[in-house]
């Protein structure tokens, strides 16, 4: 029979929730901040999303319980059993962390939020793109409009606006810091956009990066997209964020392998390549003792008055994670390491500068397993649906991201979190293959 009323009701009010984050998540921590500016109350603020997808997970949940073509589609997966089972683990790991008083309740349950809420969100937007076709056929507005907001404010930062104007939306040292810099160098400013940083704010870009450089390499060149992309592009330059422009870099080179270019667009594409190559090691010669290069390409200054580099930071975070790993095998519990831990008092705040192994200190070798057998799953279902361009765009960028998340906390950011997870469930229902709305159970 068909979808009953109450059934198309929960569907519709979870379809518009899901798409509503996708579209305010580029621009959270903006909003979040300058709502705090206004009225208060920034932590509560931050926890909108949580909100809307616990609303959310109650309504697949009925779902689940209700409607039989989601239930196979998703219960069949062992992907999907891997997740709930990272998930036991996760909680349950945190629940003796917090018996054992190795962490606090705050520090476990923002733990297990980060650790959960991406994975959570994954299988909401599965679920209800199964159901829905208006989630699964408008993801291209789902994404593009708000990345050409966070590029075109991204722009102004960088060419117009005064360094430190996001003070006048409420940044600041209790919320987020209105400037970023190179090694606290004021002469090397960061752009974040709206973004919660500069790291992120790259991270995030190369979303829309290469599903535009998708786009225009399957469906032909255009003026617009070819501005769009040209604006993203120096957008993730001004973030200065080195992570980010590899992992576009190893994205956009995944994207020429997968697709099947003509003998004319593969002498273009490589003639492109070489000529970067020689550029850049030409200017890293010609320019290996300046100041500016050094700041901006190698984050260190040879004169600078800053004892440390974050090259240091980064090195010397990595190594005490892993060796955190092999003296605790088992791991400490959510909240124990990464960005929570920082609410782990009077325990000292542990931050690896790398996901995974994050995510081993918390959990341990099964758990860090776990999210490695998740991430190859979702990895090898959207190749496999590769010929859709936002499979082969999220695949693309997964390598990228991946590179990331190997120098940076990166899937414990909102923005990119929510909605590369978010997307990569649209992503796992067939397109075009898509029924009515209202299709038969």
């Amino acid at each position: 029979m068909k979808i009953s009323a109450l059934k198309y009701t929960v569907l519709s009010w979870v379809s518009g929730f899901t798409m509503l984050i996708l579209l305010l998540l580029p621009f959270h921590a903006l909003l979040t901040v300058w709502g705090a500016s206004l009225f208060g109350h920034y932590t509560a603020l931050r926890l909108w999303k949580e909100a809307l997808l616990a609303l959310c997970l109650l309504g697949v949940l009925y779902l689940f319980l209700t409607d039989h073509k989601i239930r196979f589609h998703t219960l069949s997966r062992r992907l999907v059993w891997l997740v709930l089972a990272y998930a036991l683990l996760n909680i349950v790991w945190g629940l003796l962390a917090l018996n054992q008083h190795d962490v606090t309740a705050k520090a476990m349950g923002y733990g297990l939020i980060v650790n959960l809420r991406f994975l959570a969100f994954f299988l909401v937007t599965w679920s209800v793109a199964l159901r829905m076709a208006r989630v699964r056929t408008h993801w291209q507005w789902l994404v593009l409009w708000p990345a050409a907001g966070v590029v075109i404010f991204g722009l102004l930062q960088a060419l117009v606006l005064p360094h430190d104007f996001l003070r006048h939306l409420g940044y600041g040292d209790k919320t987020i810091p209105a400037l970023e810099t190179i090694n606290h160098n004021r002469h090397y400013v960061r752009v974040a956009s709206t973004l919660r940083g500069a790291n992120p704010l790259g991270a995030y870009l190369i979303i829309p990066i290469s599903l535009l450089t998708a786009m225009m390499i399957r469906h032909g060149r255009n003026w617009r997209k070819a501005v769009f992309l040209a604006g993203a592009v120096t957008v993730l330059f001004f973030s200065f964020s080195r992570s980010a422009w590899v992992g576009a870099l190893l994205s956009i080179g995944v994207l020429l392998v997968l697709i099947r270019l003509s003998r004319s667009s593969q002498r273009i594409a490589i003639g492109v390549v070489a000529v970067l190559l020689v550029a850049g090691a030409g200017l890293t010669l010609a320019f290996r003792h300046s100041s500016h290069f050094e700041n901006f390409v190698l984050h260190t200054q040879r004169n600078s008055a800053v004892r440390s580099t974050s090259n240091q930071g980064h090195l010397a975070a990595a190594r005490a994670g892993l060796s955190d790993l092999r003296h605790h095998p088992l791991g400490d519990g959510p909240g124990t390491a990464g960005p929570a831990s920082t609410y782990n008092q009077p325990h000292a705040s542990r931050i690896s500068e790398n996901y995974f192994i994050q995510i081993g200190q918390e959990t341990g070798w099964l758990g860090l397993l776990l999210f490695l057998l998740i991430s190859a799953g979702v990895g090898a279902l959207l190749f496999v649906r590769r010929d859709d361009p936002l499979a082969l765009s999220l695949f693309a960028s997964l390598v990228g991201l991946t590179f990331v998340n190997l120098l940076s906390h990166a899937w414990t950011d909102d923005t990119l979190a929510y909605v590369w997870w978010g997307l990569a469930g649209v992503a796992m229902v067939p397109y075009p293959k898509l029924k009515d709305e209202k299709t038969k159970a």
